[in-house]
């Protein structure tokens, strides 16, 4: 009597858990990592300069934890960086605010926040730009628009 009670109870668990697989593939089948990159220099900048630094950042954005992950790395600054963020939303060729500042503005630059739906909408967009800031470009040194 007691094996024909639990064999329906194991069929029964077995077929919930497939169910609970399935709900939980398909929750996770639209995420994605989308890679974005930029190359910074200074003729990049509105008004351009004529830095001989250089620099890029690279970025993954997880559409699914909504986590924006950077590294950002630069040299050939005419001074030390004082200050280094992500502006937007903004086309190439305009000027926007800061929508993330970065932790610290020294090479390498590395961290991640967690975006908002508009932030990420604009960063997908290709309306964010990293920026480099010193004393002698105190509006900005080196400038990359990021892009998918």
């Amino acid at each position: 009597m007691i094996k024909a009670v639990c064999r329906p109870s194991v069929a029964l668990l077995g077929t919930l858990a497939l169910v609970g697989s399935v709900i939980a593939t398909s929750a996770t089948a639209g995420a994605e990592v989308v890679k974005l990159k930029a190359e910074l220099k200074g003729s990049n900048e509105v008004p351009p300069n004529s830095s001989p630094g250089s620099g890029k950042a690279e970025a993954s954005y997880d559409t699914e934890t909504k986590v924006l992950t950077y590294i950002v790395t630069y040299a050939g600054l005419t001074g030390p960086a004082m200050g280094a963020h992500f502006h937007g939303p903004s086309d190439a060729g305009k000027n926007a605010g800061i929508a993330l500042p970065f932790k610290s503005a020294q090479s390498p630059i590395q961290g991640s926040a967690t975006l908002t739906d508009a932030q990420a909408a604009d960063l997908l967009a290709g309306k964010w730009y990293a920026n480099i800031h010193t004393a002698g470009n105190p509006g900005g040194e080196l400038r990359g628009q990021m892009m998918k």
